[in-house]
């Protein structure tokens, strides 16, 4: 059975090619924060997005992302998604201070 879109969100096709910021740590690990717009409730809605990978070389030295973590690198990756966490708080109390004034 397919499920039907939800009517009262649609997302916007918003083709995104740098992060609003991105924290790094360790390693290797880093979070992205991205900015998403949807249409919800017939009102453009910003959010943001938060990504956390970790970049390595393969045996033939190419670049790749993954997003499984060992044991030494989880501290990182928590330490990387609670910066994003902090940067998207402190960005929505500028942003609700703004649209006070």
């Amino acid at each position: 059975m397919r499920k039907r879109p939800r009517k009262d969100v649609v997302p916007e096709v918003k083709k995104m090619v740098q992060p609003l910021a991105k924290i790094k740590a360790g390693n290797g690990v880093s979070a992205a924060i991205w900015e998403n717009e949807a249409l919800v409730n017939g009102k453009n809605v910003t959010m943001l997005k938060a990504t956390v990978e970790r970049r390595y070389k393969d045996n033939n030295s190419n670049w790749k992302s993954s997003g499984s973590f060992g044991r030494n690198e989880i501290p990182h990756a928590i330490f990387c998604l609670q910066k994003a966490f902090e940067w998207m708080m402190e960005e929505r109390s500028v942003n609700d201070d703004e649209q006070a004034r």
